[in-house]
């Protein structure tokens, strides 16, 4: 079978007259009349009923032509959708990210990438930096938003740019404000910062945060008392309201509401953590050049210093 004996089966499926049909097809009908035969053949059951007067569909023609018609249009479509494909209007855009892009930059990208690409699958997976760039590396992402290690380049494979830079505040609970233990929620001083137990991110999965945060507690002339580690900045804030301890975390992080936890800036200057778009060199599909450009008519929103 080719895709032409389909065309002939369906023009004479949708005319019942071979003449007509063989004039659509800009062919005799001598041949047209082979064609389907030899089709017939190689089915092994006859597609039409021919009387001299009258061509009917068998019941085997009647079930089969909706199926025909489909791979057909789907055919036809094949030109279409690769334009599409090449555009980057369809397909597919796979994105890892930190969790804590989930309440900066993300959302704001994936909803302006989505109505502006209806048709494009976005595979979203959360992951830590250390877990992101060897896949992105290995080809498993086309891009991920990571926290960019402090104290090592990237591979030279990747490509990187950055998104935000926030400073970090405090989110302590609510309970230690009542108690007095906190005095402030409008500004935490270093004292406070030094004597409170800390939630942090284990070093192992995000050690340029671990490190930040901890380089912090050093230049205030102390060393950070850890009480607990957790790797998803939910559960860190779980733990806050718990009374657990207080966490150091992006300013951004005040889109997450928790009831039993307040967040306050820190007195004085406090660190500030970047967040960046990695992708590997060289290796653009169209899904993700469009969210690049994306990201350069987003790029004046995306200011350095305005969380």
């Amino acid at each position: 079978m080719d895709i032409r004996q389909f065309r002939h089966f369906a023009a004479v499926a949708e005319t019942l007259h071979f003449g007509r049909a063989a004039e659509r097809l800009g062919m005799t009908q001598p041949p047209l009349s082979q064609s389907i035969m030899a089709l017939e053949r190689e089915l092994g059951a006859p597609l039409f009923v021919r009387t001299k007067r009258h061509v009917r569909l068998t019941a085997l023609g009647e079930q089969w032509l909706p199926h025909v018609l489909e791979a057909l249009a789907a055919i036809d479509d094949l030109p279409h959708t690769a334009r599409r494909l090449r555009d980057g209007q369809t397909g597919r855009l796979s994105l890892s990210f930190v969790s804590t892009a989930d309440y900066s930059v993300l959302p704001s990208l994936v909803r302006r990438y989505s109505q502006a690409y209806p048709e494009v699958e976005i595979q979203l997976v959360e992951a830590t930096s250390d877990v992101q760039l060897p896949a992105l590396v290995a080809g498993e992402r086309h891009a991920g938003i990571i926290i960019p290690p402090a104290d090592r380049a990237l591979p030279p494979s990747l490509i990187y740019r950055r998104l935000l830079s926030e400073a970090l505040i405090a989110a302590v609970p609510n309970a230690w404000i009542d108690e007095g233990r906190i005095a402030s929620d409008a500004g935490i001083t270093r004292a406070e910062v030094l004597a409170s137990p800390l939630i942090l991110f284990p070093k192992q999965v995000a050690p340029a945060f671990h490190d930040l945060v901890t380089g912090y507690y050093a230049a205030l002339g102390g060393t950070a008392r850890i009480v607990q580690e957790a790797i998803q900045m939910q559960t860190i804030i779980s733990l806050v309201s718990s009374g657990l301890g207080m966490a150091l975390v992006p300013a951004s992080l005040r889109n997450l509401a928790r009831a039993g936890v307040r967040y306050a800036p820190l007195a004085g200057a406090a660190p500030r953590l970047e967040t960046g778009l990695a992708w590997r060199r060289g290796d653009t599909p169209p899904t993700l050049a469009n969210f690049l450009r994306l990201l350069d008519a987003e790029s004046p929103s995306l200011a350095d210093g305005s969380i």
